[in-house]
Formats: C-alpha cells, structure tokens, sequence
C-alpha cells in the first residue's frame, strides 16, 4: 500500500495512511460484515463506523500488525454490538403495551398486513412495498429496484400470492399487475 509521507520524507502521515487503507480493503470488510449481518446497510454503517474510528485515531490503525484484520475485528465487533442493541430494544419494546390512540389509522387488518409484508422475500417486499405503499409504477419501481419491468411484475405477482397465504386468503389473487401507471 503506497502512502504519503510527511514533507520531510520520513514516516506516513496517518490520516493518508487509513484513507488509502479505506481504498484499498473497505469492500472487503463490507463482505465480512455483510456475512454476519445479513444486512447491507447494517454491514455499510458498521464499516463507516470502523472507519470514523480509524480517523479519531489514525496512531492505532498505523502500528497495528495487520491494519486491515484490525479494522475488520473492529468493524465486526460494531456489527455485533449494533445487534445486540436491536435485540434488547425488541425486547423492552415488547414489554410497553402501545396505546391505541399512539398508532392512528393503523387498523388490526394494515397491522397484520404490515407484519405479512416483513416476512416476504426481501425482493417481493421491496416490489409490493414501493408499488402499493409508496404509490409508484411498475416502471418506477423498475427503475428504483434496477430490475427489468417484467422481473418486478413476476415479484408482485409471487408477492401477492405470498401475502393471501400469509394472511389466510382463501382466493389467489387472479388480478395481473397494472400496466403502467400514468402521471
């Protein structure tokens, strides 16, 4: 790893030092995170958050061994505090009852339908969240999810029929998508 030394030719400068080394090995680190996670905005944050450490304090990064094993100890360590902290908030939110009059508009039908929707294949979710939630066309979603327009057809059409059987529907879904809403 080439690094640039300080004006008078001696040692790195530590800052230039973790910037190349993010060049260099932050994808790596990205996929060991994403192994362990699951989640790749959750692996994205704990590399960031790595890294922002590694700027605080330059010094550590530089005298370390193997500054990229240091760096992904660190980064799998954020992920899995990250998780814990998930974990425990789940379960101190299941513990305080919700009042009704907190959560308006959100019937026990939206509740369960919204609970459905998160245990949909993460593709057929994002297809049947932005087209139905967020009000966009097949074309829009496409373009959002950079999928071909009849890849994301074929993902709400698995989509629905996956939330009847989820939701206790006794008739598939027989309705084809939409063709292409116009603005």
């Amino acid at each position: 790893m080439e690094v640039a030394t300080d004006r008078e030719g001696g040692s790195p400068d530590p800052r230039d030092f973790v910037e190349r080394l993010y060049i260099d090995s932050a994808s790596q680190l990205l996929v060991a995170a994403f192994a362990l996670t699951g989640n790749v905005a959750e692996a994205q944050d704990a590399v960031h958050e790595a890294f922002l450490g590694a700027f605080a304090h330059p010094s550590r990064i530089v005298r370390a061994d193997n500054p990229v094993a240091y760096l992904r100890t660190v980064t799998l360590n954020i992920a899995r505090e990250r998780f814990r902290r998930r974990q425990r908030l789940r379960v101190l939110m299941r513990r305080i009852p919700v009042p009704d009059d907190q959560l308006p508009g959100l019937s026990p039908d939206r509740t369960a339908l919204l609970a459905a929707i998160r245990q949909l294949p993460a593709n057929q979710r994002e297809a049947i969240t932005l087209f139905y939630l967020a009000d966009m066309s097949v074309e829009d979603v496409a373009a959002n999810l950079k999928a071909p327009t009849g890849m994301v057809k074929a993902w709400l059409s698995r989509g629905r029929a996956h939330l009847a059987t989820l939701l206790g529907d006794d008739e598939t879904p027989r309705t084809r998508v939409p063709e292409a809403k116009h603005a």
